[in-house]
């Protein structure tokens, strides 16, 4: 009888499509939990009077310790936040990295799997959650956020957004967004064998990514960390610069707004939360 075998494009393609459901399916996983998070604490707020607003803020802010598991409850969804928002714009990157891997085990050298790659780049944002829940801390114990984390204080949301727009233009953003937009140079100029090569480049990978976009993640301050709008609009913004055409002169725009909005909310003509 005779045998029959998958053809070479046949089989790219499941590979493919393999890639694309999971790391579909881990998104989809940590929107939901976005989703769930915000949902509660919506609904923990609504029907509450401007004196009980006051009083719950106080007991927030004055009361409540940040005890280890707070802590731990706040990096956990800083981390979910991250994978929700970063690992679709790195689907190019690993798209490549898979196609690499596939050809190699092709010409039987094969290569650390995809989700040592993956890997790598999750714990970087990871990494990034504990900076992120070490900031809230401190601005929680400041009396700078609302209940629903959004800065109540309007020079430091102004601050955020002129200080973001401001990094927008920098030669450090678009070093790393050149990084980050190129996944054929990277993985080429990058390449380490084994699974530690792998996790390494995801690392370096992440690193690049955090270099791009950690201050409009302090962005989420601004207009609100559990705003699903918003953390969708900041996702999008982010996937855009990695893949349009021209994103990095659209970034400059947006870098400029971002600095006339946080000057008019400076003086009051904006207002935000």
């Amino acid at each position: 009888m005779a045998r029959t075998t998958a053809s070479p494009t046949r089989v790219g393609s499941r590979d493919r499509s393999l890639v694309l459901i999971g790391l579909a399916g881990i998104a989809a996983l940590a929107w939901t939990y976005i989703v769930i998070e915000a949902g509660r604490m919506t609904a923990g707020s609504v029907g509450m009077d401007a004196p009980s607003m006051a009083e719950t803020m106080d007991a927030i802010v004055h009361v409540r310790p940040w005890t280890a598991t707070e802590f731990g409850l706040r990096v956990v969804m800083w981390a979910l936040m991250m994978v929700a928002m970063m690992l679709p714009t790195a689907t190019p990157m690993t798209l490549v990295y898979a196609a690499v891997a596939r050809k190699a085990a092709s010409q039987k050298s094969p290569v650390a799997p995809t989700f040592v790659f993956v890997a790598g780049y999750v714990t970087v944002w990871s990494m990034f959650s504990v900076a992120a829940a070490l900031a809230q801390m401190g601005l929680d114990r400041a009396a700078l956020l609302s209940p629903m984390m959004v800065s109540i204080s309007p020079v430091l949301g102004s601050a955020v957004l002129i200080g973001a727009g401001v990094y927008q233009l920098t030669p450090l953003k678009h070093a790393c967004l050149e990084h980050c937009r190129a996944p054929a140079h990277f993985i080429s100029q990058h390449w380490q064998s084994g699974p530690t090569g792998a996790f390494r480049m995801g690392l370096r990978l992440g690193v690049y990514c955090v270099g791009c976009c950690w201050v409009l993640m302090a962005l989420l301050f601004v207009g609100g960390v559990m705003n699903l709008v918003w953390i969708a609009a900041i996702a999008i913004f982010v996937l855009l610069e990695k893949v349009v055409p021209y994103a990095i002169a659209g970034g400059r725009v947006v870098g400029a707004t971002m600095i006339l909005v946080g000057a008019l909310s400076l003086f009051g003509f904006v207002t935000f939360g």
